[in-house]
């Protein structure tokens, strides 16, 4: 492994989110980031209650450049001073990750440095070792708007799931909850800002609980969620936020319960010398009630919990150009006919799971 400093560019358009990062992976293992750019398009999607992928790829094409610009002047370097440039190529929308990826690849081949092809899943994976002194093996929980996973990072390129969603991600429910109930866009900030003026006494199911895999099922939860909204309607303000907080309580009961058996299973897999951590990590990541229940699960069996600071769970470019410093690194170089990838599953050898839709 290299062990020489690596100053890296990094490019995120894998949803919609436009940034560009600058990173430094320094000698000692440990990172800097130099600048961090992200350009958010919610006032472009807001109105849809979600994001549209041909409004995020042209938005895209118009904010990246000014982006990778900001991030290069915050930095105070010229692109001859990098080390490499990354790009998320996938998973994501397809057009997004198409802009990011090229733009990658033209900057690397014109400045005549390696370019690094990273899996923005991995890219979560690994931004703890960023901002917090986190070493594998460790038992990550991974949970965006499209992805939900319990998976055991065993090191950079190796990873084993333990449990996936079977249906909606927990992002993904948090949004639709939030658009069933009239709130905001993005779902999940407008679901905890109601919920702590509500009071969590709306009976809602806890799906997979007791289950002996750590999977994850909500769209029950969401059909209950929407069941008990319509007898209760019209909605007062007080429904409202006591929905919020019953949703949010019962999702709770079932991170801890999943992440519980993870941990068992992580435990069995684990070195006998392992230092037992805890990782949360990706946009839902920054939710405060989700925040409380892994810290009482920690606790409870002896695991050090990580999360990355909010600015850092939420899509971003410097988790990239960490994850591409930890590859190049390493020696792990991309060539220019890198495709774009809708799906990048991490563990690419995990088997279906039973009733999985296309995300697992």
């Amino acid at each position: 492994m290299n062990r020489t400093p690596l100053t890296l560019l990094g490019i995120e358009t894998s949803c919609d989110e436009t940034a560009a990062a600058v990173v430094r992976l320094r000698a000692d293992g440990s990172g800097e980031i130099l600048a961090n750019v992200v350009r958010a398009q919610l006032d472009l999607h807001a109105a849809y209650g979600g994001v549209v992928p041909e409004i995020a790829a042209r938005a895209h094409v118009d904010l990246l450049e000014p982006a990778i610009n900001q991030a290069m002047a915050e930095a105070g370097l010229d692109f001859g001073d990098l080390d490499g440039v990354a790009a998320a190529a996938g998973p994501g929308l397809i057009g997004g990750v198409i802009v990011g990826l090229t733009t990658a690849k033209a900057i690397a081949l014109g400045a005549g440095k390696p370019f690094v092809a990273v899996n923005h899943l991995e890219a979560h994976a690994l931004s703890p070792g960023l901002t917090d002194d986190v070493h594998p093996p460790y038992l990550l929980l991974l949970v965006s708007g499209g992805h939900t996973q319990l998976v055991v990072v065993n090191d950079v390129g190796a990873y084993t799931r333990l449990g996936t969603t079977l249906d909606d991600a927990l992002g993904e429910a948090f949004d639709k909850a939030a658009k069933l109930l009239g709130l905001g866009y993005p779902g999940g900030p407008e679901v905890e800002r109601w919920a702590a003026r509500g009071t969590a006494n709306v009976p809602l199911p806890r799906p997979m609980m007791g289950r002996p895999e750590p999977h994850f099922s909500l769209a029950g939860l969401k059909t209950a969620l929407r069941q008990e909204a319509m007898a209760r309607e019209p909605l007062s303000e007080q429904d409202v936020a006591d929905l919020c907080a019953s949703f949010q309580e019962a999702v709770g009961d079932v991170v801890r319960d999943r992440v519980t058996r993870a941990m068992d299973l992580f435990e069995d897999l684990a070195p006998a010398d392992t230092v037992l951590t805890l990782v949360a990590a990706g946009g839902v990541a920054a939710n405060g009630a989700l925040r409380t229940a892994l810290g009482e699960v920690a606790a409870a069996r002896g695991y050090r919990l990580v999360v990355p600071p909010p600015h850092l769970c939420t899509d971003n470019a410097a988790m990239i150009a960490w994850a591409g410093a930890q590859r190049l690194a390493r020696g792990l170089t991309d060539d220019m006919g890198t495709p774009a990838r809708a799906r990048w599953p991490l563990d690419p050898d995990a088997a279906p799971a039973l009733g999985a839709g296309v995300k697992a």
